[in-house]
């Protein structure tokens, strides 16, 4: 639908509309556990933006049901195919 989208002292009118995104993107990691963080290696390349790939591992390892936990931060290296995870606390 149609919306006004008030920022700052402009107003603009946009409008939403569905979009397909791309499910079942399936690939292997490397990890390294030590203490509150993770070092995951030999991230594939994907045709995704840097920020849905952090999103995707903060996902993958927030789950308890994988051993994971709250997590602090994820720093993702997109030349090196590094990420860097560190939880709340040591679990």
């Amino acid at each position: 639908g149609k919306h006004t989208v008030h920022l700052d002292s402009k107003t603009t009118n946009v409008r939403v509309e569905p979009f397909a995104l791309q499910m079942g993107i399936k690939f292997e990691l490397h990890v390294t556990i030590s203490g509150k963080t993770i070092n995951v290696s030999e991230i594939p390349v994907l045709s995704i933006p840097d920020d849905w790939v952090r999103d995707k591992l903060e996902l993958h390892f927030c789950k308890p049901e994988r051993g994971g936990g709250e997590i602090e931060n994820v720093e993702y290296d997109k030349m090196s195919r590094r990420a860097v995870i560190t939880f709340l606390r040591p679990e």
